[in-house]
């Protein structure tokens, strides 16, 4: 998409920098905030649209789906605010937040993107971003960090240990150089995780699963798969070519794959998911695969696609309920959850919204 809602001339506010450098939000009442939002993710790009309408003070005049032409963009518009995704293509966001800071250095900008890495926001914010919001968290938390930015402060994602909404974008009382180690500390302490991946490209999510897959093997843990025929022959194909003795390990019950279509129909009840049989279902499962587990390594790395086929017969709340229980999973067993979605224009019923909530379930959103 090519700055598709460019709207030059229209706005005839003076540049947001003034506006920001005086504080305090008079001065956005008064005249127009003028934003850039550099997203390549369609459903994603819609719903940051929404959000922003909800703020009366806001004015996009251009929407990009790449790094460079953001840069471009921003160069030639130079917008107050800028929205800013990390994995962009052909320039990465942290790279194209260098380039916009030299060329139009009074506009404001936020991260908003699915990398919760402390050394990411770290650098982001290192380069002068106002804010960094991670996406999994934007539903509770994109209209909070656009007030305090446009409030002169800097913002970060809760999610983000020890990060503060503050002024200094760190906790009051703790140094910004002990910011990375208090994240790992609190990261650690996170038993399990239920992240989530949207992908358009069949192959590279099946290297990307075979990835996912083989290092939960060769650590001596275990794998549970539940996905579509298709998928369990091209990720199989894959793994055998890995350095892992795939014959092996389901031979030892470490790797246990199953059919999500026939996974589904043992829990399905009149069209909803029922929680007593998923939780006997996938408990069954990693149970099994937790016990033939290595070196006393338990724990389970579950991939599933249950609730992506539920959701493409547009049973989205079955899907987002599903989701819940994937979550209570990882908290009653010693096991990390991903879920796949498949996205593109042959799966065109993820609406923003549905999009926004599935994102929301998740500890992570990761785009293969």
């Amino acid at each position: 998409m090519v700055c598709s809602r460019c709207e030059l001339g229209l706005v005839s506010s003076r540049l947001a920098g003034d506006r920001f450098a005086n504080g305090g939000t008079a001065g956005v009442e008064a005249s127009t905030i003028r934003v850039l939002v550099a997203e390549d993710y369609e459903p994603w790009r819609r719903f940051v649209l929404s959000t922003l309408h909800k703020f009366s003070g806001l004015q996009v005049v251009c929407e990009v789906a790449d790094g460079l032409e953001a840069v471009q963009k921003a160069t030639e518009l130079r917008p107050d605010l800028i929205l800013l995704d990390i994995g962009l293509p052909t320039l990465s966001g942290i790279e194209a937040a260098r380039q916009i800071r030299e060329c139009t250095p009074s506009s404001k900008i936020i991260f908003l993107t699915e990398d919760r890495s402390p050394e990411a926001a770290e650098e982001a914010l290192r380069l002068g971003a106002s804010g960094y919001v991670v996406k999994s968290d934007a539903g509770g938390e994109l209209l909070s960090a656009l007030n305090a930015v446009l409030e002169g402060k800097r913002f970060t994602s809760s999610s983000l240990a020890d990060y503060a909404p503050g002024d200094e974008g760190r906790p009051a009382d703790r140094p910004r150089d002990s910011v990375i180690e208090l994240t790992r500390a609190h990261r650690a302490e996170i038993a399990s995780r239920h992240d989530v991946t949207f992908y358009s490209d069949d192959q590279r999510f099946l290297n990307e699963l075979a990835q996912f897959v083989a290092g939960a093997l060769k650590s001596g843990s275990s794998a549970v798969i539940a996905a579509t025929d298709s998928h369990l022959t091209g990720l199989l194909s894959r793994l055998r070519i890995q350095d892992v003795n795939i014959g092996a390990a389901i031979e030892q019950r470490r790797y246990i794959a199953v059919d999500a279509a026939h996974t589904l129909s043992t829990f399905m009840v009149n069209s909803m998911p029922d929680r007593g049989l998923f939780m006997k279902t996938f408990g069954n499962l990693v149970h099994s695969a937790a016990k033939a587990s290595k070196s006393g390594n338990s724990h389970v790395s579950v991939f599933g696609e249950c609730m992506h086929l539920i959701c493409t017969e547009g049973n989205a709340e079955a899907a987002i309920r599903m989701e819940e229980f994937g979550s209570e999973l990882t908290r009653t067993h010693d096991a990390d959850v991903l879920c796949g979605y498949l996205t593109g224009h042959s799966h065109p019923g993820m609406e923003s919204h549905i999009y926004q909530r599935i994102c929301v379930a998740h500890s992570s959103v990761h785009s293969w």
